[in-house]
């Protein structure tokens, strides 16, 4: 018969002892005015604290001897409580919106796209930019690229491109970032994640297309796409 495998158990993390849940014969004490007071045997600390009307509270159970300290454990584990919640409300929140655009975009999309990537970025919020290629459009990846560099150009009072545009699949990705221009307001962002946190790819057809600087148009009626 095997042996049983030992599987080390799932402990807790132990909490902060005090008082008479500290079960070493002595601690190194330090008093409610933060001044050491040697190795004591714990009943003696105990004594002490109690006699002070305050907790004798295990700070550094790791020490030898461990080290105890007389104080009020209500009030200070308020106040821990305060400054974790404090430092929680503090705390920056980075916003990452998307924006998917095609790249025979129309002109009144790109200028609506473009809108909403300021927007954006007003609202010191990172804009991820998503190029979405079809079929023969992932033969001539450079049309992407320049509107992207043209979108980052339009902005650029304002943003800054933190990613430059890296070609993954199909996709083409470039991250914008906030300068010290932008604005400030994030409540804003906040509220209007679920109207533009992502934009819906738009087919458009026959519409009228953006071209991008450096890049020919299809001539008509061939219905091949220029070579790069």
């Amino acid at each position: 018969m095997r042996p049983r495998r030992f599987v080390e158990p799932n402990r807790p993390v132990p909490a902060t002892r005090i008082n008479d849940a500290i079960r070493v014969p002595n601690v190194r004490l330090i008093d409610e005015n933060g001044e050491q007071k040697g190795i004591v045997a714990v009943r003696d600390a105990l004594e002490y604290a109690f006699s002070k009307n305050l907790d004798l509270v295990e700070v550094a159970a790791a020490a030898d001897p461990p080290v105890a300290k007389v104080m009020d454990f209500g009030k200070y584990k308020y106040e821990q409580e305060q400054k974790a919640k404090l430092a929680r409300k503090h705390q920056s929140q980075i916003l990452v919106k998307e924006i998917k655009l095609r790249p025979k975009i129309g002109v009144h999309d790109y200028e609506t796209k473009r809108g909403h990537v300021r927007r954006f970025l007003e609202q010191r919020a990172k804009v991820k930019i998503t190029i979405m290629f079809r079929g023969r459009e992932t033969t001539h990846p450079e049309r992407g690229r320049d509107l992207l560099m043209r979108l980052a150009e339009d902005v650029k009072d304002i943003g800054v491109v933190e990613s430059a545009p890296i070609l993954d699949g199909r996709n083409m990705v470039m991250v914008l970032g906030p300068n010290k221009y932008a604005g400030v307001n994030k409540d804003d962002a906040q509220s209007e994640d679920a109207q533009f946190s992502e934009e819906e790819v738009q087919d458009l057809g026959d519409g009228e297309a953006v071209t991008a600087p450096g890049v020919s148009e299809p001539q008509s009626g061939s219905g091949e796409e220029p070579e790069a």
